[in-house]
């Protein structure tokens, strides 16, 4: 496989207009300018935007002018993909502006923010200045038909949920981002279609050409629900890389394939290989090690990997007492309950908190408690998780 089939194949779930004429243009040598814009809606990057960042990175290495769009103007709005309802609060900018503050940081770990074609824009200074006859320029270039007859919007409207008009004016201003930057290309997830989508009509209307939209998978479990994104179940980048690791080993088999394609560099025929031999009953674990050690060294260093690998065989498979525990610092009027597990990643859910508590899987010092008990200093045991407990 060479450099463009990798590019336009690996991680990649849809090409618009075609595969063909997006292949045909880089082939061409034509240097494109592109995108992908991340709302901060929280102030964590995770392993979910990972497989945009990481296709973003194999652009830029090959040469293109790549921009790396924090969406403190789009935000204020709220993406309603993939809500089932609508929001009952939106953000300002200054809110978003301070979740974003890290977010150069956090993605440099896969972007090279000092290479010289690499850009970073904020479309709120852009879109807080559109003016209302701007807006109403932009709106003549939707019909309400078009904007209603999204999927997710179609499902609310099944089951008797809202559709509130700010969210369904998101993919517009979305679309305006093409314009506004005068892109060839934009990046996103699956659930990001419609909306680049919209972009792609805009430009073609507005800039009369041709803006190509990839479309890259999303990283969920066999239930379709995104993988690390989950409240209480975050695997950012920026964790601890034993912390990393874990939660990473935590995930179900499920895992193990995609993640190896959208978040490692292990050649395809490697990983056809790893699924050949799944298939055929091969171990899970073992490969789910080499996914966790790969990720943690990409995003740390190969010595942090192997370290947290090795703490990892000595604390959960073996059973052994951890060298370094995770702190969590708690208020002194706190109690241990299901919404406290979650919080701190301990439990994936308030349900999974529940049963924990009811199978006795909770422990405090080694002792046995149940939803309520007040906290205090010391180790606490959640399942195989260990963490300590520092009262503020």
């Amino acid at each position: 496989m060479n450099d463009i089939d990798e590019l336009l194949t690996r991680g990649v779930d849809k090409i618009y207009p075609s595969k063909d004429e997006l292949e045909k243009v880089l082939k061409s040598g034509k240097k494109l300018r592109l995108y992908q814009g991340f709302d901060p809606t929280g102030d964590k990057l995770h392993v979910g935007h990972m497989v945009g960042l990481r296709k973003l990175a194999q652009w830029q290495k090959m040469g293109h002018n790549v921009i790396f769009l924090i969406g403190d103007g789009t935000g204020q709005a709220g993406d309603p993909s993939g809500k089932t309802s609508a929001r009952d609060r939106f953000m300002t900018r200054d809110e978003l502006r301070d979740n974003a503050k890290d977010y150069v940081l956090q993605a440099g770990k896969i972007i090279d923010f000092d290479a010289p074609n690499v850009e970073i824009l904020y479309n709120s200074d852009w879109l807080n200045k559109l003016s209302l006859v701007d807006v109403l320029d932009l709106m003549k270039h939707f019909s309400l038909g078009q904007l209603s007859e999204r999927d997710l919007f179609v499902e609310r409207k099944k089951k008797g949920e809202e559709v509130n008009l700010r969210e369904a004016f998101y993919p517009v201003l979305q679309a305006y981002d093409s314009v506004a930057m005068n892109v060839d290309l934009e990046i996103g997830g699956t659930d990001q279609t419609f909306n680049m989508l919209a972009g792609r009509k805009l430009v073609r209307e507005m800039k009369g050409k041709d803006k190509f939209v990839m479309t890259t998978p999303l990283l969920t479990d066999s239930k379709g629900n995104k993988i690390g994104k989950t409240e209480g179940n975050i695997i950012a980048l920026t964790d601890e890389p034993f912390e990393l690791y874990r939660k990473i080993m935590a995930q179900g088999d499920d895992i193990i394939v995609k993640g190896l394609e959208y978040l490692t560099d292990i050649p395809m025929e490697e990983i056809k290989n790893t699924e050949d031999q799944l298939e055929k009953g091969g171990n899970p674990i073992e490969f789910k090690k080499t996914l966790a050690f790969e990720v943690t060294k990409q995003l740390n260093s190969e010595a942090d990997a192997k370290k947290a690998q090795a703490e990892f065989e000595r604390v959960v498979q073996k059973g052994e007492a951890p060298r370094d525990l995770l702190e969590i610092e708690i208020k002194e009027d706190i109690k241990i309950d299901e919404d406290l597990l979650v919080k701190h990643g301990l439990a994936n859910s308030k349900s999974d908190a529940k049963r924990l508590f009811e199978q006795n899987a909770v422990r405090k010092d080694g002792k046995k408690i149940s939803s309520g008990t007040k906290a205090e200093n010391g180790i606490l045991n959640v399942g195989r998780k260990v963490v300590k407990l520092k009262l503020l």
